[in-house]
């Protein structure tokens, strides 16, 4: 019988490319998301006047500001440590190391867990949408006709969207779960290596482990008496 796993097993991806490049591509592309973000946010630290991220309590219409310097540098750090870890699964699909794609898998749950909760708080609270309405900047574009839209169609709207971006993040998921188990696969199958006959198997050791091990001394010589 097939277990689930191996039923849902492939090594392409996107209808073309292999599990390996579809990793690579994809760490690659948050590595550069990432670092944009990080620029920015770096830029905005160094001058924080001419890129305005301290919005008013009047701007807002609220009690609270949206950044300040810790959350500015908390922010960064993400940023940073995001690259760091699509760095490692970059490496770790290029070079085939499972152990490296492992940190970005999670990464991957814990992003979808994320998305899943919005929606679910979407269909459980759907007035939270017209509270998050109320709050954006009066400069918003398209804000009051977004208020005066019914609350159940902005729910199925929200919803919408939200599950075309989970069934999107739980392929890519399913790209790098791939992506690890072939890596895997193939670290496993070059440890040991199998010579079958026709009646006997046998087992040999790694290349590195053979050619380290110091040739044994040929026996004495033998001597006619």
């Amino acid at each position: 019988m097939i277990s689930p796993w191996d039923r849902w097993y492939t090594t392409s991806c996107c209808l073309c490319c292999h599990v390996r490049t579809g990793t690579i591509i994809l760490g690659i592309w948050y590595m550069l998301i990432n670092a944009v973000v990080l620029l920015i946010l770096l830029s905005a630290l160094n001058d924080p006047v001419q890129y305005h991220y301290h919005l008013t309590s009047s701007e807002l219409g609220t009690d609270l500001d949206v950044m300040d310097d810790a959350n500015m540098c908390i922010a960064a750090a993400i940023s940073l440590l995001m690259i760091l870890i699509c760095g490692m699964a970059t490496y770790g699909a290029y070079k085939q190391h499972a152990a490296w794609i492992i940190p970005f898998f999670c990464y991957q749950l814990f992003d979808f867990a994320l998305n899943t909760l919005v929606a679910i708080s979407v269909v459980v609270y759907p007035n939270t949408i017209q509270d998050y309405l109320q709050q954006l900047p009066g400069t918003f574009p398209y804000k009051e006709d977004l208020m005066s839209t019914n609350n159940m169609c902005l729910v199925l709207a929200v919803l919408l969207f939200v599950g075309c971006i989970l069934a999107f993040k739980a392929y890519l998921i399913a790209c790098v779960w791939n992506c690890y188990r072939y890596v895997s696969g193939r670290s496993t199958t070059e440890v040991l290596v199998y010579v079958t006959t026709n009646d006997t198997t046998v087992l040999l050791p790694p290349y590195e482990e053979a050619i380290s091990i110091p040739p044994k001394d040929p026996p004495p010589q033998y001597v006619s008496a």
